[in-house]
């Protein structure tokens, strides 16, 4: 059971790392975490682009890195 969560924390870090390298810097600010903005029309339509593919990857993967790291703790 330790080998299949660690082969799965691996996996899931390395989706994470290269979602968030993968990413174009923003030039707001913290508009991932605040949104970003709704008025333009890729605000709009962000879930269909690649920027958003991308922050979706990247907030799954992290909350599966999370919560595997919370099963490794109980685990061992």
């Amino acid at each position: 059971m330790s080998i299949v969560v660690n082969v799965l924390m691996v996996i899931a870090a390395l989706a994470l790392i290269i979602s968030v390298l993968m990413q174009s810097s923003d030039e707001n600010g913290l508009s991932a975490l605040s949104g970003g903005s709704s008025e333009t029309f890729f605000g709009k339509n962000k879930m269909n682009s690649l920027e958003g593919k991308l922050a979706m990857i990247t907030k799954v993967s992290a909350i599966v890195f999370v919560v595997l790291a919370l099963v490794m703790l109980i685990i061992g």
